[in-house]
């Protein structure tokens, strides 16, 4: 189960970010990734920094234990977890990389506060604000039930704590300051992660 967890993960990562970025580029002239620099404000450098732990300790997870050097935890072992952290797991890959794709020209991965992009809010940012980390939490899940051990959990609880932070603390407030009331009132119908939770009620 290891190797499969492995194989997925890598499939996530070329499409969620080698394929993406690929597309913008040939889209825009540009990547649309704004990475870490020493510029790069204090909230936005922890989140960052937890995301790409978690995606570190992600891919050591299934290494680790292929070369035996770390152990599943056996109450979380079973046929039953392996099958639904593998639907779930193939299943938000696509729903990830979906709803990267819905966000056209205007997807980016980190902030420039300078930049004044499109709002996006058809397709699945009619149903929920950010489409894209909603469905790589269960894909994340998925690959701990494939392969339990405490790194993987680790690794989605660093990853559940970036997005948070990243979408409460950086992205929300410069989505209020860039488009004001149209951002503003579009939180205030459609969910942060989950349908009609995370409504933001009189943010200006």
């Amino acid at each position: 189960m290891a190797a499969a967890a492995l194989a997925l993960y890598s499939v996530s990562l070329f499409l969620t970010f080698g394929v993406r970025i690929a597309v913008q580029w040939r889209r825009t002239g540009s990547t649309g990734v704004h990475g870490l620099t020493a510029g790069t404000p204090p909230l936005e450098l922890l989140a960052g920094t937890l995301f790409l732990g978690a995606l570190i300790l992600g891919a050591v997870s299934p290494i680790l234990v292929l070369l035996d050097a770390l152990e599943t935890i056996p109450a979380l072992e079973g046929a039953a977890p392996h099958a639904i952290g593998a639907v779930l797991a193939a299943g938000g890959i696509l729903l990830t990389f979906g709803a990267q794709l819905a966000m056209g020209n205007s997807w980016r991965i980190g902030v420039d506060p300078d930049e004044h992009l499109q709002l996006v809010t058809d397709g699945p940012f009619s149903l929920v604000r950010n489409p894209i980390y909603s469905a790589m939490l269960p894909t994340v899940f998925g690959l701990v039930l494939m392969v339990p051990t405490g790194l993987a959990i680790a690794a989605f609880l660093a990853l559940l704590l970036a997005l948070e932070l990243q979408v409460r603390l950086v992205e929300e407030p410069y989505l209020l300051r860039t488009h004001g009331e149209e951002y503003a009132s579009y939180a205030s119908r459609v969910g942060r992660f989950v349908p009609g939770l995370g409504l933001l009620h009189g943010a200006r």
